[in-house]
């Protein structure tokens, strides 16, 4: 007696995954709809842009095509990655997958098919996979499925490498597909210029897109709250953030929020900040230490911004340098706390600087903090214009080679900051060195006494 097959696609999913003990997450679920729509024929081309684990090759590379041959027995199906040993990874446990639950599907793989890469269905549906460039040429599909068509880093980064995929997408792959033939695309960005990115730049109108960052940002397809783990049964914020710490950002954009942004921020040219062993001997000019103030408190789950305290010192010939910088996590108590502690650790000629938040909850966060600062030279003003526009007169004196660092812990977390910015996750220590500079750039020196002949008066 012949299984019932399944309603739809998730009854299908579900069921396949049930002997393992899995099951759909809501990511799960939410690409497993558009799935569908490719298979029903509402949309044609679908993008599917998700981070490293998160299990979508499991179900658009393995139990989305079983499910194809169900509702397109007779149709064909060509199946490409990177390389033809993913492509032969795939389609093995496809075939594992239509054996095993041939009753449940209705069809079964045709006598005498061994082959790995290319078989045919009893139903005479036809699979072929293939490596990216591998050859394609007498076939014909009417579903094409692209998973993983970059292989590493160093091909993302090859200007060669990604024209030779984008020549083989139009050339090769888009030549083969048949009247109404539709796409499916699976993969983690790896460059602003990868497949994904051209095809976004170039033809966005006809690509329906599913983008599930690793950490939930604004507007998120499921509903996430911010920074909340796209599959936390499998890997939590805690896990993320920590591989988060260990890659660094411009991977970590790429790879699991699919967010790739180029090598250098277009704004600080952070090759040309000098590292200094010392402070100069005698510190003179104008030291100012500015604060960007955190509002909200690490609590283990979540990504807040850091409160940051820059030292900065503008000498008399206009020569800057970042004598030390405080940055941390804490609550309102633990900031104020660490701000005392530091202003009487720098002293009383040091200026302190502090941005005014709109508001009322502003103007009296700012008349605390100056009270509690009694005895210090304080300045607090309200930020104007953009956070990039306030940047720009600090970026130039960077770029002009007028930067210098105190050498220190704090060095690598601040260079790279400022190397994202503007598309870094953090810029708290570029708004307390841009605040800074402002700050000292618009003290007046106290005006020189000069001797002058009684015979000159």
């Amino acid at each position: 007696m012949r299984a019932e097959r399944p309603a739809d696609l998730l009854a299908w999913a579900t069921q396949a995954l049930a002997g393992d003990g899995f099951a759909p997450a809501a990511h799960h679920r939410l690409l497993i709809e558009r799935l569908e729509a490719i298979a029903d024929g509402t949309i044609d081309r679908l993008m599917v842009l998700m981070p490293p684990g998160s299990a979508k090759s499991t179900y658009a590379s393995v139990l989305f095509p079983a499910w194809w041959f169900v509702r397109h027995p007779a149709s064909s199906v060509i199946a490409a990655s990177h390389t033809a040993d993913l492509a032969q990874h795939f389609a093995r446990q496809l075939r594992a997958v239509i054996e095993a639950q041939a009753p449940v599907l209705g069809y079964g793989l045709a006598a005498g098919q061994r082959a790995t890469a290319r078989w045919e269905t009893s139903a005479t549906g036809h699979y072929f996979a293939t490596g990216i460039r591998g050859p394609l040429a007498g076939r014909r599909a009417d579903l094409a499925i692209i998973d993983d068509p970059v292989k590493a880093l160093v091909d993302a980064e090859s200007a060669t490498q990604r024209e030779h995929l984008w020549s083989w997408f139009r050339s090769d792959l888009l030549t083969r597909l048949k009247p109404r033939g539709r796409i499916v695309l699976i993969m983690t960005r790896w460059h602003q210029d990868d497949l994904a990115g051209r095809l976004l730049e170039r033809s966005p109108a006809e690509w329906n897109v599913l983008r599930l960052p690793a950490l939930a940002e604004a507007d998120d397809p499921l509903g996430r709250p911010l920074n909340r783990a796209l599959w936390p049964e499998w890997e939590d914020e805690a896990a993320l953030l920590r591989k988060r710490g260990t890659m660094g950002e411009r991977v970590w954009s790429a790879l699991f929020q699919q967010s790739p942004r180029p090598p250098h921020g277009s704004l600080f040219k952070v090759a040309r900040i000098e590292l200094t062993d010392a402070p100069p001997t005698p510190l003179t000019g104008t030291i100012v230490r500015a604060w960007d103030l955190a509002a909200t408190a690490a609590d283990g789950r979540n990504d807040p911004d850091y409160t940051v305290g820059l030292k900065l010192l503008r000498d008399p010939a206009g020569g800057l340098v970042v004598l030390d910088v405080v940055r941390l996590r804490a609550t309102p108590h633990g900031v104020e706390t660490a701000m005392l502690a530091t202003a009487a650790a720098d002293g009383r000629a040091v200026r302190i600087a502090l941005a005014e938040d709109p508001g009322q909850a502003g103007k009296a966060q700012v008349l605390h903090y100056v009270r509690k600062l009694a005895g210090y030279i304080v300045t607090a003003s309200r930020e104007t214009g953009s956070k990039l526009t306030r940047a720009l007169p600090i970026s130039a004196q960077v770029e002009a080679g007028n930067l210098a660092l105190v050498r220190a812990a704090w060095n690598q977390d601040f260079i790279e900051e400022l190397r994202d910015f503007p598309f870094g996750r953090k810029d708290d220590q570029v708004d307390a060195l841009a605040r800074a500079f402002t700050v000292a750039a618009n003290v007046s020196e106290p005006p020189r006494r000069i001797a002058v002949p009684l015979m000159a008066r």
